[in-house]
């Protein structure tokens, strides 16, 4: 599972902290700005069998920035 912000310096990493000890899951974070501590790429999002977006416009930006190569759900 990845998970999903703007600068992976908060909202990702924290989520990826409190999953990271459930039996049965591997778990990563990144971000979709210019200068995130992770940025997310082709590689993570082929890794994951979810991302989960902290908000709307992170999926949209996954969407546009990796047209055909994910598949999402969601309006």
């Amino acid at each position: 599972m990845l998970f999903v912000c703007a600068q992976n310096r908060l909202r990702s990493p924290t989520a990826e902290s409190i999953f990271r000890d459930v039996d049965g899951w591997e778990v990563a974070s990144a971000g979709t700005n210019r200068d995130p501590e992770v940025p997310v790429s082709r590689d993570l999002l082929e890794w994951a069998d979810v991302a989960v977006c902290m908000e709307k416009r992170h999926r949209d930006i996954l969407r546009q920035r990796f047209r055909g190569r994910c598949r999402t759900t969601g309006s």
